[in-house]
């Protein structure tokens, strides 16, 4: 599943996230602050912030990121070429290469969202003055906030129609590895269950699923380094949290214990539901490996045949069914109170007055930022499960080529009719 694509997984996937780790240290401890000797913003005279950048500073943030992308394009480059010397891969160029690009624009897209995150407060602040006091604000700096987003908006949806385009290409040319190492290996895989249907449909969804859930991922944590430190410093607005009094950081502790609860609550509620889909994948396997055998043999699929093998279909489903019943409404109940959450926790200090209406709109929005990365297996349980249930199809693969035990839920037999 992974060695067909990627250069030795088991040392390549520990040491990208060794060298992010010494890149994210480096650039805090020194790189940061060599933006003024080394950006190449200089070449077209951007104004290098030499303290922190200041909302309004617009010139500054664009110098300041500047020489953020630039320092991890040169840092990803230098892995990637390290890395192709290491280990020389025929997939070498989408595996790596394109993974890095794939990286880097989920990155731009967050401070696309951070950008614009900064743009609600000021223009509902521009809100507020105007609704206080008649033309306390011109026409032309309302048009001019709405421009601002409009930039900043074509931008993003540039950013994400360019990511959607080269993922598709990316995970074709995964399907493409598996697909050709399990043929060349098809002798040895032909005997097991399904084997026709995991080669063709099971490594497409593999490499579908696991890309968006790796993709979701990174996002989740880069959302994190990126709205992290504004939901802290945006916490100073929160003197106290209801029933509990003051609590530093108010904000990120709501955040972090209010998605620990939602993951335990799904994680319970859905801890059947893999093997479910396993065994769905089973009893589906044998009612289409019998119409496809009767295509060129009319004794074989015939109605009590098909009547039996599809009943073993319906008792399954209804059994997922059963068990998605209380899931989703665990689910369900869950996503609908995290609507409430960040206004209940700003109660107190909404009710004293404490906040302009910008500062809580970028509150509200910075917390459901942070609140949703919290919440990535929240989010993304079904398709983990589903991704359960076609690791362990292709698990089988790998355990014959290198003849380990199946698991026992392989060697269950599927009932067949008389």
């Amino acid at each position: 599943m992974f060695s067909s694509f990627f250069p030795n997984p088991r040392l390549f996937f520990p040491a990208t996230i060794v060298w992010t780790v010494l890149c994210m240290a480096l650039w805090y401890g020194l790189a940061r602050d060599l933006g003024p000797q080394l950006s190449i913003g200089n070449l077209i005279d951007l104004p290098y912030p030499t303290a922190e950048v200041r909302g309004g500073d617009i010139a500054g943030q664009v110098a300041r990121d500047l020489w953020l992308y630039q320092y991890m394009i040169v840092t990803g480059a230098i892995f990637v070429g390290l890395a192709r010397l290491v280990w020389p891969h025929p997939w070498f160029r989408w595996s790596v290469a394109v993974s890095a690009v794939i990286i880097f624009l989920l990155w731009f897209q967050v401070q696309c969202d951070v950008m614009i995150n900064s743009w609600f407060g000021v223009f509902y602040n521009l809100i507020q003055q105007a609704l206080s006091k008649p033309n306390a604000i011109t026409l032309r700096q309302f048009y001019i906030q709405q421009a601002t987003f409009g930039g900043i908006a074509m931008v993003y949806i540039f950013t994400a129609v360019l990511t959607a385009f080269i993922t598709s290409h990316y995970i074709f040319r995964w399907r493409t590895a598996m697909n050709n190492y399990y043929v060349a290996n098809w002798p040895r895989l032909r005997g097991i269950e399904g084997a026709s249907q995991r080669v063709q449909e099971d490594t497409m969804r593999f490499a579908d699923t696991l890309e968006g859930l790796g993709a979701q991922l990174i996002n989740a944590v880069m959302t994190l380094i990126a709205f992290l430190p504004i939901l802290w410093g945006l916490s100073s607005y929160v003197k106290e949290l209801p029933l509990v009094g003051h609590v530093p950081q108010a904000l990120v502790f709501v955040a972090v214990i209010w998605a620990a609860f939602g993951t335990g609550l799904l994680a319970v509620a859905g801890i059947r539901l893999p093997g479910l889909e396993f065994r769905n994948q089973r009893v589906e396997a044998a009612y289409r490996k019998e119409l496809v055998l009767g295509e060129d043999n009319a004794q074989r699929a015939q109605p009590p045949t098909l009547s039996a093998l599809f009943e073993d279909v319906r008792a399954n489903y209804f059994r997922l069914y059963l068990n998605f019943l209380y899931f989703n409404i665990a689910r369900y109940g869950y996503l609908q109170a995290s609507a409430l959450v960040a206004y209940s926790a700003l109660g107190p200090t909404i009710v004293a007055g404490g906040l302009t209406l910008g500062a809580l709109t970028q509150i509200t929005r910075a917390f459901s930022r942070v609140e949703s990365s919290f919440q990535y297996l929240v989010n993304s349980w079904s398709t983990i499960v589903s991704m359960i249930s076609i690791y362990k199809r292709l698990r089988a693969f790998e355990a014959q080529m290198t003849d380990q035990p199946l698991d026992p839920i392989e060697r269950e037999v599927v009932p067949q009719p008389s």
